[in-house]
């Protein structure tokens, strides 16, 4: 079957092509990201902040206008008042009132009213409006009430003249005051939404250069590292500010070369696993034929070869047992502890025996262990932790520039019961363990006491112990060395089981 070329389906698109479709233009992100979002919001809270503004700077518009008028009309009825007993001809009557924009003025002196001029007076005022002292609230409701309902309406404006005690009062419509206010909201709201475009972009490119273009570097440094996390030129390289950008970049660059190593250091040891499968498939061969001639052994009659034949079979059986648990351990972990009451001075022993301390060495092995003292574990499983910590404790001893003379090496395994918890000690006198494996205590690479050492004896001892349910812990002493406490508590005995064995002893 012939296949279709992709340039045939106009439906087929190339990666690259995928990745340029998804990705937005650099306008689109800029005001559709995080950026353009700051941008509005900017726009939205200054537009927010003018209309709380405005509703008392158009009360003070309002105040400020009619006492303009006011202050025309006032000086227009002084000028009449010193005309008295004169007055005035209708015709400049109505020419003051037109060009004060009043229906009449009254001129109050001296606890009497006298109307100054008029025309047209209205039979009814609809509003009055006292401006001597106007509370802040007032001014703002009076203020509404003329945008909203105002244009038609009569009303009625007193106000004192100067700091005298002659005041002025006029009628008039409100027309022209309202028309007044209009175009003072109008001028507001142009300038204001000018204003807050202006500071919005301010603020927006500010921002987008001291926050959003770090913040893009990133989360792009992210994207690329996740793309091949091991190419070393994918590592976010910042700046040396001191601000919280500053720290968190460099902080991802930290963490960067610390993946990166711990990628490294995964791949290496995968490989190393399939090495190590690969050599131990053919040991645990070798270590079989071993353990076939090793039966042998039993058959001569030297009294020495019959006295380490045994210990032999159980350390190629041992052997032969490790190398099985090898070969499973990538597939799972260790495997569940079989748990049985074993004595621990037994253990103990045959520990010292594989350690093969040199008689001529100077260090001394010690039990301190009951003889009928018994721990309830995986004999195999403790015998490979106390080994293991005990084998550390003889590196140390025997490392180069220890043992001076007179100087005492000893090696100490104690153990008591406290109730369900056996809590087992492995002491030594050596140099005492560093301070870079004590911070990295139980990091298998990492928590290695001696120079060369992979640090996983104490990973698989910690791993095994828990695995007990139980302990292991680096004890502080006072004195040189190195101490390390294991405490592993019983197993809880089931209700059926007592039961059984209840009924057996009876």
């Amino acid at each position: 079957m012939p296949m279709k070329d992709q340039g045939d389906n106009p439906s087929a698109e190339t990666p690259a092509a995928g990745e340029a479709a998804r990705a937005p233009c650099p306008s689109a992100r800029m005001f559709g990201g995080l950026s353009g979002k700051l941008l509005w919001l900017t726009v939205f809270f200054i537009m927010l902040a003018e209309i709380l503004i405005f509703f008392p700077s158009v009360a003070s518009m309002r105040i400020r206008w009619l006492e303009d008028r006011l202050n025309t009309a006032a000086a227009a009825a002084i000028v009449i008042d010193g005309l008295q007993p004169v007055e005035l001809p209708r015709a400049l009557q109505k020419e003051m009132l037109e060009a004060t924009g009043t229906k009449a003025i009254v001129l109050r002196k001296d606890g009497t009213s006298r109307l100054l001029a008029t025309t047209d007076m209205p039979t009814s005022v609809d509003e009055a409006y006292d401006l001597t002292d106007v509370p802040p609230m007032t001014a703002i409701r009076d203020a509404l009430d003329t945008l909203i309902f105002g244009g038609s309406r009569m009303i009625r404006v007193y106000g004192p003249v100067g700091d005298t005690n002659t005041g002025v009062e006029v009628v008039m419509r409100d027309r022209q005051l309202r028309t007044a206010m209009f175009a003072y909201s109008r001028n507001v709201l142009l300038l204001s939404v000018l204003i807050s475009v202006f500071t919005a972009t301010l603020i927006f490119f500010a921002i987008n250069r001291i926050l959003i273009g770090p913040i893009r570097r990133l989360t792009g440094s992210m994207q690329q590292f996740s793309s091949d996390p091991e190419n070393p030129a994918h590592i976010y390289i910042g700046d040396g500010g001191r601000d919280e950008l500053a720290v968190a970049g460099r902080n991802l660059t930290s963490m960067q070369m610390e993946l990166q190593k711990t990628l490294k250091q995964q791949k290496n040891l995968a490989a190393l696993g399939l090495a190590v499968s690969k050599i131990n498939h053919d040991m645990r061969n070798i270590l079989a034929s071993a353990q076939l001639m090793s039966d042998r052994l039993v058959d001569v009659d030297d009294p020495m070869v019959k006295s380490f034949a045994p210990k032999l079979l159980r350390t190629i059986d041992r052997a032969v047992g490790y190398t099985t648990e090898v070969l499973s351990y990538g597939k799972a972990s260790e495997s569940a502890p079989r748990r049985r009451h074993i004595l621990l001075l037994e253990l103990t022993q045959e520990v010292k025996d594989i350690l093969a301390i040199d008689p001529q060495s100077g260090i001394e092995f010690v039990e301190q262990i009951g003889a009928e003292l018994k721990v309830d574990a995986d004999g195999e499983q403790l015998f490979r932790v106390i080994h293991n910590l005990c084998r550390n404790a003889l590196q140390a001893l025997t490392a180069p520039g220890e043992g001076a003379p007179g100087t005492l090496r000893r090696i100490t395994v104690a153990a008591q019961r406290v109730g369900s918890v056996v809590s087992i000690t492995v002491d030594d006198t050596g140099p005492g363990m560093p301070l870079k494996a004590r911070q990295n205590l139980f990091a298998a690479f990492r928590g290695s006491a001696r120079s060369g050492g992979t640090g996983l004896g104490l990973t698989i001892a910690r791993e095994l112990v828990l695995a007990h349910g139980g302990t292991i812990a680096l004890v502080e002493k006072p004195t040189v060395g190195t101490q390390f406490r294991i405490e592993i508590p019983d197993r809880p005995v089931s209700l059926e089981d007592y039961r059984s064995r209840t009924h057996l002893e009876k």
